[in-house]
């Protein structure tokens, strides 16, 4: 039996995306954006009190870029993990981990606007804002690249790769819009078409990270 634990529009959101796009059997325990992170039963699961956490047949596992080379190992017959030897392998490896380089400014920025609360011209807000607008830069080269079939992250087409950096930017959109990135655009709305990614969103009545769709930079 697979279990994720996870709290909506986090990080495990990709976890969560991603066990949608497998169609596997799992079981979801939603925790709310509270400190119940922080308690010794589920600290057992997950030791830095964080989402996402996954249980597999008794065993444990709490950072999600290893979930996610673990989970398309484990089910290779989707299709949507690259495994050794394959020819999209370095890329793949490459844009699933790449999500973290956009999350950590996601999270910087999560924090200031939502857990602090911090209003004003905090210059760090701007540059956070700046970084993320720099890794739509990179994901709109990747994306116009001039090879065949560059709908998606990989040659080979849609990819966990697309979950994970998709659910990133997810993210990043409630501090930093798309505008002048029309590929990424363009990608972002072609994944998020997908049920699985459907099925990943909050429900109704469920607890948020986000209690606005944007959060406007500083002035200044």
């Amino acid at each position: 039996m697979i279990t994720l634990y996870h709290v909506p529009q986090s990080r495990s959101m990709r976890v969560l995306w991603l066990l949608n796009e497998l169609d596997v059997e799992f079981r979801l325990v939603e925790k709310p954006f509270d400190g119940s992170l922080r308690t010794e039963e589920f600290l057992i699961r997950s030791p830095a009190g964080r989402v996402p956490a996954l249980e597999i047949d008794g065993e444990r596992m709490f950072e999600s870029g290893a979930m996610v080379e673990y989970l398309c190992e484990r089910f290779p017959e989707r299709g949507i993990g690259q495994l050794p030897g394959a020819m999209d392998r370095m890329a793949w490896l490459v844009w699933v981990h790449f999500a973290e380089t956009v999350s950590q400014h996601v999270a910087a920025l999560t924090l200031q606007h939502v857990v602090l609360g911090a209003d004003g011209s905090d210059p760090t807000k701007r540059i956070e804002v700046a970084q993320l607008l720099n890794c739509y830069a990179a994901i709109e080269a990747r994306l116009s690249t001039p090879v065949e079939n560059r709908d998606y992250l990989l040659t080979g087409g849609y990819s966990a790769a697309d979950i994970c950096v998709g659910q990133a930017v997810y993210m990043a959109r409630h501090f930093a819009p798309l505008d002048g990135f029309p590929e990424v655009a363009a990608w972002f709305e072609r994944i998020t078409e997908r049920q699985s990614y459907r099925d990943a969103l909050p429900r109704e009545g469920s607890s948020r990270m986000y209690d606005r769709d944007f959060y406007p930079p500083p002035a200044g």
